[in-house]
């Protein structure tokens, strides 16, 4: 096993980009112990706030935001950031090459019943003598990440990282505080009998996705001919380590039970990220109509329909929306 740094040198990686990874990771550790203590620590529970989102924080939320919102600003080595739980982008370093997005605790509602829980984060540089003040420095879309990642928060702790050359798995040796490398280069099967999607939004999806999935439901007795199993963690982070382990599809599809939210995932720090690690690893992102990466933002917090995972899979669920 390796640890991080050098496995990012051998490709090449600029050492300002691979300091500011080490950076993300250093908050992420300590993440992963306030999430590890639980119930001892007093972080469990919602505050009585929403983020701009609309949604209730947990004091999770909160704390992970702020710690790596303050690491980050504090590093040096970012001109801003954008969190979910930031209603604007943060202003950092003028002189800095990078912007990080991250969702400071995808799934924290996981929290109080001790499920999967993970930090989503997407790296891109930053236009040259940009305000760092000015949020359009965020409006890139996701191909022109330089580095994507998250870290899960489960029975060990685990990150998958790419900066463009593939996608790495590295587990956190808690006896040493070092994430070691444990998987090179993932691949993501390209046939699968596993999907995740929130079947009790069904009634709400538009008819491709209804059919789609109704002919998964169907198994051995529908059109597909063979049998597929459900798996849902409520958890971006958990579902995609998932398929990126094992092969599968994830989607979260446009639906109509909120006019004015047909979509649920955010597109710079959940989508986008999420995308890059598929793609690095031989699947497919999309939001049924085009490359998720190939979006350009129009908003910070902007959400966008997601249908990731195993290749053929995706070619055919893709296949429901022409």
């Amino acid at each position: 096993m390796r640890r991080l740094p050098p496995v990012l040198l051998e490709d090449g990686c600029p050492r300002e980009l691979i300091s500011l990874i080490r950076t993300v990771l250093a908050a992420c550790k300590e993440i992963s112990f306030r999430v590890g203590q639980g119930a001892l620590s007093g972080v469990l529970g919602s505050t009585l706030d929403e983020n701009i989102q609309g949604e209730t924080q947990k004091k999770l939320d909160v704390l992970t935001n702020q710690l790596l919102k303050d690491i980050l600003l504090e590093s040096g080595y970012v001109k801003a950031i954008a969190s979910e739980e930031e209603d604007f982008t943060v202003a950092g370093n003028p002189d800095a090459k990078y912007i990080v997005a991250f969702d400071p605790l995808d799934g924290s509602s996981n929290t109080d019943i001790n499920s999967l829980v993970g930090t989503i984060f997407s790296i891109m540089a930053a236009p040259d003598g940009a305000d760092p003040a000015d949020p359009s420095i965020f409006m890139q879309p996701g191909k022109n990440q330089v580095a994507a990642g998250y870290v899960l928060y489960g029975p060990s702790t685990v990150l998958a990282l790419t900066t463009g050359k593939g996608t790495r798995f590295f587990t956190l040796d808690k006896t040493h505080g070092t994430f070691l490398l444990t998987e090179d280069f993932a691949k993501v099967p390209e046939d699968t009998s596993e999907f995740a999607i929130n079947a009790s939004n069904q009634r709400h999806w538009q008819p491709a996705m209804q059919n789609y999935i109704n002919d998964l439901i169907a198994g051995d007795t529908g059109p597909r001919g063979r049998n597929f199993n459900m798996r849902w963690i409520a958890a971006m982070v958990g579902d995609v380590h998932r398929v990126l382990c094992r092969g599968g599809i994830f989607t979260y599809p446009t639906d109509t039970k909120d006019p004015n939210k047909p979509n649920k995932l955010r597109l710079l720090y959940e989508a986008n990220p999420m995308a890059m690690l598929i793609e690095q690893a031989g699947g497919i992102a999309s939001t049924g109509t085009e490359r998720i990466m190939d979006i350009q933002p129009d908003a910070i917090h902007q959400r966008v329909a997601v249908i990731l995972g195993s290749k053929n899979e995706v070619e055919t669920c893709l296949n429901y929306h022409k």
